[in-house]
C-alpha cells in the first residue's frame, strides 16, 4: 500500500545558456511512460483543483509557471508540497489523494500521466478513498 514517503519530488534535467533554459523529459526521467498531457490555467483566485485519488495511474506535475500547492493525504498522513520550479516535478503514486490549491497568478500546472484517462480508475470522494485505503 502507497504511503506519501512514495512521493517524491524530482529534479528534470536543465540545459542553460544565454538563449535561456531548456528542460527534457525523456528515458529516465520519470519512471512511466507518459500516455496522456494536460494542463490548468486560469484557475480563478482562491479555487481547488484534483481532490481525488487513483487506483492504478501515476502523474507527474510540473509548476511551468508560477506556483501552487499541492496537499497529499495517503490515509494517515497529511503532507503539503509546493511547486514554483519549471524543472521539479511531483510523482504522485497511485493510491494517494491530492488537492491543488494556492494557486498563483498565471500559474500553469502541466500534467503527465501514466494511462489514458479512465473514469474507473478515479476515487472522487474521500470517504470512499479511506475505504480503499483499509481494504
Amino acid at each position: 500500500m502507497t504511503t506519501i514517503a512514495d512521493v517524491q519530488l524530482i529534479e528534470i534535467p536543465k540545459i542553460q545558456d544565454r538563449r535561456g533554459n531548456l528542460s527534457v523529459i525523456q528515458g529516465e526521467t520519470i519512471p512511466f511512460v507518459s500516455k496522456r498531457v494536460y494542463y490548468l490555467y486560469d484557475v480563478p483566485s482562491g479555487s481547488k483543483r484534483g481532490g481525488h485519488a487513483h487506483k492504478e495511474q501515476q502523474a507527474f506535475l510540473i509548476a511551468l509557471s508560477g506556483s501552487f500547492d499541492v496537499v497529499l493525504k495517503d490515509g494517515r498522513q497529511i503532507k503539503t508540497v509546493t511547486l514554483n520550479k519549471p524543472n521539479i516535478g511531483l510523482l504522485i503514486v497511485p493510491g494517494i489523494w491530492r488537492e491543488l490549491q494556492n494557486f498563483s497568478s498565471g500559474s500553469v500546472c502541466l500534467v503527465l500521466s501514466s494511462d489514458e484517462f479512465n473514469e474507473e480508475d478515479y476515487i472522487r470522494e474521500y470517504k470512499k478513498f479511506k475505504l480503499f485505503k483499509n481494504s
